[in-house]
């Protein structure tokens, strides 16, 4: 048995977005240039808040299948525990890298409790909490600390 082909119409902003990382992967590597561009706070910073929105689809999706698809529901929450492990990995990123130089000390830290300069832009920090509290409640800590399947890095923090 197999899936009807979905109308090329289906989910437009999810496959816009998916359009717009694959640009931005290509734009990072040009074929003329003799390095890749190295990644930057700013550019952690928008990756980390596509990430967290990812989080959010992913959650919904498990919760919506798990009743009618059980199997299926399991294989998107756990999707959705390696996903936050993956965002979890770029918000440490963005703290290690450097701030600009016209940044102060106090800028650069991380400061959840202090509302963002210009609403509604969420901080990295605050994004992450907020992303982090939901993953928290229907995540034991076990499942979020196992390594994803294959992977052998280890932290160094």
């Amino acid at each position: 048995m197999t899936s009807p082909a979905p109308p090329e119409n289906a989910h437009p902003y999810l496959r816009a977005a998916s359009a717009g990382v694959r640009h931005h992967t290509r734009a990072l590597a040009p074929p003329d240039a003799a390095q890749p561009r190295l990644a930057d706070r700013q550019h952690l910073d928008a990756l980390h808040a596509h990430l967290a929105a990812l989080l959010h689809l992913l959650d919904r999706l498990a919760e919506a299948t798990r009743p009618p698809r059980p199997a299926a529901g399991r294989l998107l929450a756990t999707a959705h525990t390696r996903l936050w492990q993956a965002t979890n990995d770029v918000h440490n990123a963005f703290h290690v890298l450097p701030a600009d130089a016209s940044a102060d000390a106090e800028a650069r830290a991380c400061r959840p409790d202090q509302l963002p300069d210009e609403p509604p832009v969420l901080t990295t920090c605050q994004r992450h909490l907020a992303a982090g509290h939901v993953v928290r409640r229907k995540t034991t800590p076990a499942d979020l600390n196992t390594p994803v399947p294959g992977h052998t890095t280890t932290c160094s923090h």
